[in-house]
């Protein structure tokens, strides 16, 4: 009965801040022109993974919330290193986990905690994105080429040449059929005939302000949610186990060293907890004698490892990309763990909490209200899927 009451607190919790990130990827997918992605964001390369990382590591998302914000940012044509940097640094950190973190943690933790995390997202962005250049990529050419390639794969040549390219007697690969026996090109400017060049911009109605905003709803919460919330489901499972059975003691016992971050880290990866969250246990842990290494290892790792999102990492980007997120993520926390214990012993940075509180960040309604939400959001989609299947049999 415990594991089921700690799955709906999780659920809960991490409800408003999905919302949020489906609602985020919707926005990313109807409102941002996907030739702007694929510009800023959509080649491999370190400056491009830099971006990402920086846009993402102030906004306040969690594990949950940018998972589907990642997805949407994905297949509106952002990288493979552009799109791990993001999916890193986003829960790894944010405006409002700082805040927290200087208020139970101190200055310092404040202050190391937001470095480390565009750290590690811009380690696991490039690890990525190196491990997508290194595979031979399969170049699928089409049966039928497009009327306007740019690089025709036959070598009659293209409707969108000039009439100097076009001498031969072949005719264009967009002519009409009363166009056939001419010798203009489909994008002759000066075609006398009144129909529309086939390489023309077609003029399409204006689509109002709401109707964009419906139509990123719908796909946030029909195509994304429905991508993403079986392994959000997973996770939060996990995460219910991990809190159920076991005790913070287990982790206090270990202390500092390498042995305490990897057993924290092998808590963090079933854990789903976001960046604010994690805060207060690691204040809890810090005081129960963890070093505070240990303790940013856990706040880095927690957020970014849990099962959920390394579902979503090996079925967005391949089963290869898993690997090399998670050497970027765990191998800088690391390093970074004993840059804040040698910092702390030598140096006498002060890592405690300055005040002991407990944070809710939104209010119990407006949390039972979107839980209530993303779970009718959900059984509608499992009740169309069984229908589908019922209907197709």
């Amino acid at each position: 009965m415990e594991l089921v009451t700690n799955f709906w607190q999780l659920f809960l919790l991490s409800a408003p801040w999905l919302i949020l990130g489906l609602f985020l990827a919707g926005v990313i997918n109807v409102f941002i022109a996907k030739d702007f992605l694929q510009r800023h964001l959509g080649e491999e390369g370190v400056w491009t993974t830099v971006k990402a990382a920086l846009i993402g590591a102030p906004m306040p998302l969690c594990s949950c919330g940018v998972i589907p914000a990642a997805i949407g940012l994905r297949r509106a044509g952002g990288s493979k290193s552009a799109t791990t940097a993001f999916l890193v640094s986003t829960p790894e950190t944010g405006v409002d986990s700082i805040s927290v973190s200087y208020v139970l943690l101190g200055p310092f933790m404040a202050i190391i905690r937001p470095i480390a995390a565009v750290c590690s997202a811009i380690v696991a962005g490039v690890l990525v994105g190196g491990d997508t250049k290194s595979q031979s990529p399969t170049t699928h050419k089409p049966t039928t080429q497009g009327c306007c390639d740019s690089e025709p794969a036959v070598a009659a040549s293209s409707c969108c040449n000039t009439e100097q390219e076009q001498a031969s007697t072949q005719t264009s690969c967009c002519a009409t059929q009363h166009q056939a026996s001419q010798s203009a090109t489909c994008c002759d400017t000066k075609a006398t005939v009144a129909k529309q060049s086939c390489c023309d911009t077609q003029d399409t109605p204006q689509e109002s302000f709401l109707g964009k905003m419906w139509r990123a709803i719908k796909f946030s919460s029909n195509k994304l949610l429905s991508d993403t919330m079986v392994w959000l489901m997973i996770g939060l499972f996990f995460a219910a186990v991990v809190q159920t059975f076991v005790p913070e003691s287990f982790l206090s016992q270990w202390g500092g060293g390498i042995i305490a971050m990897m057993v924290v880290i092998l808590i963090s990866i079933p854990m789903y907890i976001c960046a604010t969250a994690s805060t207060p246990i690691a204040a809890g842990l810090l005081m129960a004698g963890v070093s505070p290494g240990a303790v940013l290892v856990f706040m880095l790792a927690g957020p970014a490892t849990n099962i959920a999102t390394l579902g979503v990492v090996g079925k967005e980007l391949g089963k290869r990309a898993v690997i090399a997120y998670l050497g970027g993520v765990i191998g800088v926390a690391i390093i970074f763990g004993f840059l804040t214990d040698f910092l702390v012993a030598s140096y006498g940075f002060a890592v405690e909490p300055m005040v002991q509180m407990q944070h809710e960040i939104l209010p119990q309604w407006f949390t039972l209200l979107t839980g209530l939400v993303l779970l009718a959001l959900m059984l509608r989609l499992v009740c169309l899927d069984v229908w589908q299947k019922v209907a197709g049999k």
